[in-house]
């Protein structure tokens, strides 16, 4: 079977029922052929009989769907932290994620979005969510939405993927700000009890499903930037990325820590999939926007052993979510900049915005030149 090694199986026929694949199917027993091409770089293609086995069909109904369809994805890349970054802008949902798992093999950044291509021929993965490793998740999430893109990775080094899916076409849950309710069960197991099935859930599911084996980091651009930095100056040597020599040989997870200026940071950021201003990046570098901790300890600091923990805000307060807020003040900021330089005025720090019962209050700090 070696001189099969990059090419098509089968001599030709496109429904494989002739040739040196069919020959091998009808001596074989069942399910000992499963792969109709060999990709190399150790991807295949699955025959469509082998991806309907592993799951009948797979159906992407909403963007919290594309969230945890993500999250396995990288979770089976082996990652040992999951960084993701989400925000809206008008009828558009942006997710960004970024692992630190085995990564994608240039040749293969287009090809994962096939159908039933996967590196998962021996590794079918059965947990909360059904079936993965069949070769759908990815051609599923790009088949719904408006884009759906690798934008950096290599073997070894991890992977950024961005996807873009517009809201009317594709629904999510109208409340995105709501954290979910917490509680212990019986045997002291952080579970979540309630709370709408928005990102934010579906989120704090997996980050409790997968606690022993990844680290999950959910928020805005600006906070996952902030994190990735703080991740590359923990996880290694503050010499060694201080004297590297080009920044795109470091691992993905590791980049955003070796910028040096607000202006390659926000270079490096836009290269990731993560959408930030300059100005956002100065406020990074200078400490004002702090990394998030992960997101099962942020839950389960929150959650006593002995009652549960009711995340919700007040009711009948007025809930915008993080990311929200976040290109909200984008706006704001690009709004002050149309007066700025007409009336000599620098803006010091990102708008203050405090949300009310029955109000938003913004607040620009200046200098006046």
């Amino acid at each position: 079977m070696s001189e099969l090694d990059g090419k098509r199986i089968g001599g030709g026929s496109p429904d494989n029922s002739s040739g040196l694949l069919g020959f091998l199917q009808s001596v074989s027993t069942e399910g000992s052929i499963r792969v109709e091409e060999n990709l190399g770089d150790g991807y295949v293609r699955l025959l469509m009989s082998e991806a309907e086995r592993r799951q009948a069909k797979h159906d992407i109904r909403c963007v919290e769907d594309i969230v945890i369809e993500l999250l396995r994805n990288s979770r089976d890349a082996s990652a040992r932290s999951i960084f993701l970054a989400t925000t809206r802008d008008g009828d558009e949902r942006l997710l960004t994620i970024i692992d630190d798992g085995c990564g994608i093999p240039a040749s293969m950044h287009e090809a994962i979005f096939e159908p039933r291509v996967t590196s998962k021929l021996d590794t079918m993965v059965m947990d909360s969510w059904g079936v993965h490793g069949r070769g759908m998740a990815l051609f599923s999430i790009f088949s719904n939405v408006d884009e759906a893109m690798v934008m950096r990775s290599e073997s070894g080094k991890g992977s950024a993927i961005r996807v873009k899916a517009n809201t009317t076409s594709l629904p999510e849950k109208t409340d995105q700000s709501s954290m979910p309710a917490l509680e212990r069960d019986e045997d002291g197991s952080l579970v979540v009890s309630k709370g709408p099935h928005n990102i934010n859930r579906i989120a704090a599911e997996f980050a409790i499903a997968c606690r022993h084996d990844v680290d999950v980091y959910l928020g805005s651009p600006a906070e996952i930037v902030a994190t990735l930095i703080a991740y590359g100056e923990r996880e290694y040597d503050s010499t060694e990325l201080l004297f590297h020599d080009n920044i795109d040989d470091l691992d993905i997870c590791r980049m955003l820590s070796a910028c040096a200026s607000a202006s390659e940071l926000t270079e490096c950021a836009l290269s990731l999939g993560l959408d930030i201003s300059e100005r956002t990046s100065h406020r990074i570098l200078h400490g004002q926007i702090q990394p998030l901790r992960n997101l099962y300890d942020q839950l389960s600091s929150k959650a006593s052993s002995s009652q549960r923990v009711d995340i919700y805000k007040d009711s009948r307060a007025l809930k915008i979510s993080p990311t929200d807020l976040e290109t909200f003040s984008r706006k704001l900021e690009d709004a002050f900049e149309s007066i700025s330089e007409g009336y000599y005025m620098t803006l010091l720090e990102e708008p203050k915005i405090k949300v009310g019962k029955q109000k938003i209050q913004v607040t620009f700090l200046i200098d006046k030149e």
